[in-house]
């Protein structure tokens, strides 16, 4: 008994009663063209719920129908905030147009299985509150309440005895289908194998995401940070007033890009599927060669071929490489000279970075760290390689990325 109150204390049990009297509709509708519901036989009975199959299953090949059938048993046939219960629970019911015949086929035995179990659990709800309401009536002493009333010598005891007994059985029945319909409904109009495999597929970009909001981040505020560290120290070290005033300049606008990024990344991660402005593309260079130089390193650019045609991705991805670099350069080598090379070819953009090695050379195949992992990784997505070595006293960064 103590498992059994449970059920009938959920608001989502009396929502599943009414999503099955709901299915009832079609065939009292029906019946009231024909057979008609004037005391009917029980072969009357049997065409009532066997007449409208054909017209639910002609609806059921309505794509759409299987989004409206799957919005409802969501909404009626789940614990939710609408019953009560603020759970994140995913029922398991798809919510999607039918994008096969398997589709249809599913959607349209669920629309006849909810027809036909609402018309059962409709026929056993009258029975029984007729009952209750002559048990009532002869509890009262006016046993002619209903149509159908009980004509047994008995106290009138007995009758309001028996009238919580015929609410529990008509509870019961409906707590045991509304579960059994629940069930049938995540079998019926559950997620197809194509819907699994478009969900797996949106998990796992939305897994690629934030490993390019890290890789952003890491990029981003890695490079801020190291022109800060190394113009801070340069400054400290040179002592003079004017050199001083060019790197809090420097170290200012390389802040204010920094928080630009930062401010723009948040604003994914806060409204996703929102734009969330402009990235900077290989264009925009100049920025980033500036503020190596006002770190004190030489660098030498040279630009070959047009950068604005660049497709998109490429001009984005090549800058935040060539912002690694930089900002490796700085980090492990200091302020030296850089020759920076942008190639801008027929169908390959190439990118050099060249620096001379610093005292402590890095070995060759063994990368800068996360940095240069990001670089190669950048270069793979978009279908090219990235190269890290010494080439002679130097340290060499290729980047080769295909333009289509």
């Amino acid at each position: 008994m103590p498992r059994l109150l449970p059920p009938l204390t959920r608001a989502v049990t009396y929502t599943r009663w009414l999503h099955m009297l709901v299915g009832a509709i079609v065939p009292f509708a029906g019946a009231m063209v024909y057979p008609g519901l004037i005391d009917p036989s029980p072969y009357d009975w049997l065409l009532i719920a066997v007449l409208p199959v054909p017209l639910v299953l002609a609806v059921a090949m309505v794509p759409a129908a299987r989004r409206a059938e799957g919005l409802q048993a969501r909404l009626m046939l789940f614990p939710g905030p609408h019953a009560g219960v603020g759970t994140g629970e995913d029922p398991g019911v798809s919510a999607l147009p039918s994008a096969s015949w398997t589709d249809r086929a599913r959607t349209g035995a669920w629309m006849v299985l909810r027809m036909e179990t609402g018309l059962a659990v409709a026929l056993v709800t009258g029975a029984l509150m007729s009952l209750t309401l002559s048990l009532v009536g002869a509890a009262a002493g006016e046993p002619g309440l209903t149509d159908r009333p009980l004509h047994v010598s008995t106290a009138r005891w007995v009758y309001a005895l028996l009238t919580p007994v015929a609410v529990l059985v008509l509870l019961t029945v409906v707590a045991g289908a509304g579960a059994l319909t629940a069930r049938a409904a995540r079998r019926l109009l559950g997620p197809s194998v194509k819907e699994r495999l478009a969900e797996l597929e949106q998990r796992t970009e939305r897994l690629l995401e934030r490993n390019h909001i890290a890789r952003e981040l890491h990029d981003s505020l890695g490079h801020a940070l190291t022109v800060a560290v190394v113009q801070a120290g340069a400054a400290r070290a040179a002592a003079d007033p004017e050199f001083t005033d060019r790197a809090l300049e420097a170290i200012e606008e390389t802040g204010r890009a920094a928080l630009e990024d930062l401010e723009r990344v948040l604003l994914v991660l806060r409204e996703e599927g929102r734009p969330a402005g402009t990235r900077p593309g290989l264009g925009e260079a100049g920025r980033l060669l500036e503020s190596a130089r006002s770190s004190g390193a030489r660098v030498d650019a040279e630009v070959t071929g047009p950068l604005e045609p660049l497709p998109g991705p490429v001009s984005r991805e090549a800058y935040r490489m060539l912002q690694e670099a930089l900002t490796n350069v700085l980090r492990h080598a200091g302020a030296v000279e850089v020759r920076v090379r942008i190639a801008v070819e027929e169908e390959r953009l190439r990118l050099d970075v060249r620096n001379p090695l610093p005292a402590a050379a890095v070995p060759a195949g063994r990368g800068a760290g996360s940095g240069l992992r990001g670089i190669r990784e950048r270069a793979a997505l978009l279908g090219g390689e990235a190269r890290a070595r010494q080439d002679g006293g130097e340290w060499l960064l290729h980047v080769d990325l295909p333009l289509r």
